[in-house]
């Protein structure tokens, strides 16, 4: 049976002379193989002309198959199925922000987001997919194996059935599960959202069909520089990969992949032990007094409301729209739904830095108001920072100001990512690696904790103790120590 954090350490290391792209419909093979990621890149121009959306927005109160309840304002589906737009006022007295009310997305069914994996020729490989979603700000994107909600794969849109779904829901087969966990979304748009992350290891042939490929780890990473380019929902998956950090031969010294490569390891150099980790956690739900009562969508105060959207009465932080998506190569051609349209693209960065020869990140203990369970681990900074111009000054979030004004030299990763296209308008955020070799103390920063990339791989295994965004970038972390994109 394969040792799959061995074999995933292997293939993010196979380069394109190692491997062979599989790609379902390729005409550049009858095999369905290509020879490198340029090819990989003729092909995806080539899915975005079979699969794409034209997306018109249009006032809430014409949406087709969707209402707007006269006693609460909350939106609504006809079917009772979806997501619901509501309110939800929010108490948190030891903010500087300490009580507000918004819009938020109401969706309590749990989705699947399944990667299936498989090697070829001693290579393990990702089944990824080329999909769009009306929301996406440059049309198809690569995303999981299957990504799918409830209500879509139970088909109560009455459209066409979701490819390899029976891999991820029928045990019965001879699979190997790999990573199945639930994993929260963005807690300040979506009231308790949550996703079963799963990947599936298949040792039968899998039909190729048309818009998916085989990528390996390697090959997924190197895509990752690329903006806009791995969906959030794959990113997400990607960061449950086990990965052995143990291959130290080839990266012996002190230099930045040296560390990051030490930092998979279990706990190897780490600045606090996973006990001390947990303990810290447990404080930080413990300390914060958090109140989040749902509310109707027309109590909310301080935004505004027409037939035609929803604003903040500033201007700032989000819009709820109305949009007509009409689409090709998805399992309906044409409907209608609100969104979420963020204003201004997000920064989400992690501070890094080598502690006893091992990389760390700076993780903060972040309170959203949509969490389960009050509190879930987040990058250093997550901000959109025009928000904080019209916020206190002691709202503004520390380190935000030292990523900004980061030295070039300083950042290991910098791309343009995309977030969830299914909910949100163009959503985007600035993701950084930033290594540092500042002094950042407890008792300062009591909301901070140093912890290596091995700490964040054993919390992943467990439900909402990292949020979507630090997945990414733990996604994103893991892409660096591939030899194609080290740093000395």
């Amino acid at each position: 049976m394969t040792d799959v954090a061995a074999a995933s350490s292997h293939s993010a290391s196979a380069s394109d002379s190692d491997i062979h792209l599989r790609i379902a419909g390729s005409a550049l093979s009858s095999a369905g193989q290509v020879e490198s990621l340029s090819d990989f890149n003729r092909w995806l121009v080539a899915c975005g002309e079979e699969n794409y959306t034209h997306v018109e927005k249009v006032p809430l109160a014409d949406l087709e198959r969707w209402h707007i309840e006269p006693e609460t304002g909350n939106i609504g589906h006809d079917s009772g199925k979806f997501f619901t737009v509501e309110g939800l006022d929010v108490r948190l007295p030891e903010a500087a922000v300490s009580s507000w009310t918004q819009p938020i997305i109401n969706q309590p069914e749990v989705g699947i987001l399944g990667i299936l994996v498989k090697e070829f020729h001693g290579v393990l490989h990702c089944l990824m997919q080329a999909k769009v979603e009306p929301g996406n700000f440059n049309g198809v994107q690569l995303s999981p194996t299957v990504q799918a909600t409830k209500s879509n794969y139970t088909k109560v849109h009455q459209g066409k059935s979701v490819p390899y779904l029976e891999y991820f829901r029928d045990r019965s087969r001879p699979h190997r599960v790999i990573a199945d966990v639930r994993q929260s979304e963005q807690g300040s748009w979506f009231h308790q959202k949550r996703n079963r992350n799963i990947i599936i290891e298949v040792f039968e042939d899998v039909e190729l069909l048309e818009g998916f490929c085989w990528l390996t780890i390697g090959q997924v990473h190197e895509l990752l520089a690329v903006e806009d380019l791995i969906n959030m929902d794959a990113r997400t998956v990607l960061s449950c990969l086990p990965f052995a950090g143990a291959q130290l031969p080839e990266v012996s010294g002190d230099g930045f992949r040296a560390s990051l490569v030490r930092s998979c390891g279990e706990e190897f150099g780490s600045a606090h032990s996973t006990g001390e980790v947990l303990t810290w956690i447990t404080d930080a739900r413990t300390r914060y007094d958090v109140d989040a009562r749902r509310i109707p969508l027309n109590q909310v105060r301080n935004w505004c409301r027409s037939d035609e959207l929803i604003w903040h009465e500033s201007g700032a932080f989000f819009n709820v729209i109305g949009v007509n998506v009409k689409a090709g190569g998805r399992e309906v051609a044409q409907w209608m739904q609100p969104m979420i349209e963020p204003l201004g693209i997000g920064v989400v960065a992690v501070l890094v830095k080598r502690i006893n020869g091992v990389l760390h990140a700076l993780m903060h203990t972040r309170v959203e108001p949509g969490y389960l369970d009050v509190i879930e681990l987040a990058p250093t900074v997550q901000c959109t920072p025009e928000n904080y111009d019209l916020l206190p000054s002691a709202a503004r979030p520390p380190f935000l100001d030292e990523v900004l004004g980061a030295d070039p030299a300083a950042i290991r990763y910098e791309t343009v990512l995309s977030e969830e296209g299914g909910r949100f308008y163009h959503a985007r955020n600035r993701y950084l690696v930033v290594e540092t070799e500042r002094e950042i103390s407890p008792e300062e920063h009591p909301d901070y904790r140093w912890l290596s990339l091995g700490q964040l791989a054993e919390l992943l295994r467990h439900s909402h103790y990292v949020n979507i965004q630090a997945r990414s970038l733990i996604a994103c972390m893991h892409s660096l120590w591939s030899p194609q994109t080290a740093y000395a």
